[in-house]
């Protein structure tokens, strides 16, 4: 039985300009927060497709809550005409995206005994404490990921740079499970 990740959200970050004035940008975006005693970079959120920039002086912005690459692009693009639309000349149109994180969640259709997963993956790249958190940590070295393990057979997937990491964190998950007889 194959299971699909479901991407719940993609973290990317990009450079737009040397600098940003962001009392201005503040000033001429809607749905733009600014206050620099809180935090150092303004806050603008976008709907369609969902996504929240943080915007920093230095002219970096990270973008979050994108289900997908493709929607990371398109709001990234949209964001860049939008601060060149409000007299920001040096705007980078096509900038270089770096995926930092994608989070997204599977499900393996099965209850699992998390304490004999526990006993079966070792404790050398686990972290169980059912008392603290009701999964099970599960670090991957290769690809570089970690998989939250539930009862449910529900599973969370996150630090992969793609979603073919992810797809292979659950494909390890799902051989190490079946190799214990857990599934």
């Amino acid at each position: 039985m194959e299971s699909t990740i479901d991407i719940v959200n993609v973290v990317a970050s990009t450079k737009l300009a040397e600098e940003f004035d962001l009392p201005k940008i503040e000033a001429e975006l809607e749905c733009a927060e600014y206050n620099k005693k809180k935090f150092p970079g303004l806050v603008y959120r976008v709907k369609a497709p969902n996504a929240a920039f943080l915007i920093f002086t230095s002219g970096k912005t990270v973008c979050t809550g994108s289900k997908n690459l493709e929607d990371v692009r398109a709001v990234v693009t949209t964001l860049a005409k939008t601060l060149k639309s409000i007299g920001f000349e040096n705007i980078n149109l096509e900038p270089e995206i770096h995926i930092q994180n994608i989070v997204a969640s599977a499900d393996l259709k099965t209850k699992l005994n998390i304490n004999a997963v526990a006993l079966g993956l070792g404790l050398e790249n686990i972290e169980y404490e059912p008392e603290q958190f009701p999964g099970l940590v599960y670090r991957i070295k290769v690809p570089k990921v970690v998989v939250l393990i539930f009862s449910s057979g529900k599973l969370v997937i996150t630090g992969g740079k793609s979603p073919e990491e992810c797809e292979e964190g659950v494909r390890i998950v799902r051989i190490k499970l079946e190799n214990m007889g857990l599934l």
